[in-house]
């Protein structure tokens, strides 16, 4: 268990697609409407709500949207960014594309794709809030929302980009469920050190320097975690260790400065695309974001319920909001 006090206010940030895409793949599609529609993302999405809601008591809840998956000022700055995904059809593009203005993938399953709206009325019904901002990605929203809370802040995702969110200083912590929501792992500073080596504040340049190929990311050609970890150790940052590429008498060894050098164009601009912003104009507060005793709306909640045959899933996220 969590073993905070429960009186104390906490912001729970939900990364929804990647919960809703892990409930997709992970909760078995048997799981059907009585009108024979697939229901097992949504399904698995409210019981992954009930269950983080009973283990932490949030007071606030956001389910964080990406109103725009695939952002064109980032794509402007490297074009390589997520192109992978457009091209293939990837099935994580699709989860984070189903309720973006972007242009729906060919591929894309129509199962999931079906239940993104079916989520949104069943969120809307209960009371959580929703938030987006057209023309960034959840992450952004993320950022933002974390870094001007005010209160402690548990953000719930798969993904490591977030893990830069880390504040032990604002109480800002990572639940990540890479291993399932029911095996995730609180990260803090003393878990990114132990596990990269590096303190939350230089993970950002270290996501820069060793790429990341999901991303469509390259990285410094060569440069892996040791080698950005240590040259975060020893350079403070990417500033710092781009200073030292251009000293010809610093200490940094001749193959990872030729590295380095070769990448000097991506180090110019990979920053910002890494980068979570933090400074977007949401039009919410915190007191839109309170956590509900009971749905928004019941009538249209027992409504979903029955329509959908949310069964047991219905029943549990009801409790925990109770």
């Amino acid at each position: 268990m969590s073993h905070q006090n429960p009186d104390e206010p906490r912001l729970l940030l939900l990364d929804t697609a990647s919960l809703y895409f892990r409930a997709f793949f992970g909760v078995p599609d048997s799981m059907r409407t009585p009108d024979g529609r697939p229901v097992n993302a949504v399904r698995g999405l409210l019981d992954f709500i009930a269950r983080l809601v009973t283990e932490y008591r949030p007071t606030h809840l956001a389910c964080c949207w990406d109103n725009d998956w695939r952002p064109a000022w980032r794509v402007e700055l490297i074009p390589g960014y997520k192109a992978h995904r457009v091209a293939t059809g990837s099935q994580t593009g699709i989860a984070e594309m189903s309720h973006s203005k972007a242009t729906q993938l060919e591929d894309s399953p129509a199962d999931l794709a079906a239940q993104v709206p079916m989520i949104i009325d069943s969120l809307s019904a209960l009371g959580l809030a929703i938030v987006g901002k057209d023309g960034y990605e959840a992450d952004d929203v993320i950022g933002t929302l974390a870094r001007t809370a005010g209160i402690p802040v548990d953000v719930v995702t798969g993904d490591r980009d977030l893990f830069q969110l880390v504040d032990d200083d604002r109480q800002i912590r990572v639940l990540y469920t890479a291993r399932g929501v029911g095996n995730h792992d609180r990260v803090d500073d003393a878990w990114l050190q132990a596990r990269f080596g590096v303190p939350a504040a230089g993970y950002r340049d270290f996501a820069t320097l060793k790429g990341d190929p999901s991303d469509g990311l390259p990285g410094v050609a060569g440069v892996g975690e040791k080698t950005a970890a240590n040259l975060i150790t020893k350079y403070g940052n990417l500033d710092g260790i781009i200073q030292a590429v251009a000293a010809p008498d610093s200490s940094i060894a001749p193959g990872v400065r030729a590295k380095l050098t070769a990448a000097i164009e991506y180090l110019a601009v990979a920053p910002e695309v890494v980068g979570v912003r933090d400074d977007l104009d949401l039009g919410v507060s915190l007191d839109d974001l309170e956590l509900p005793t009971a749905p928004a709306d019941p009538q249209r909640f027992a409504e979903l319920t029955e329509t959908l045959g949310l069964g047991g899933s219905g029943d549990r996220v009801l409790a925990a909001l109770g």
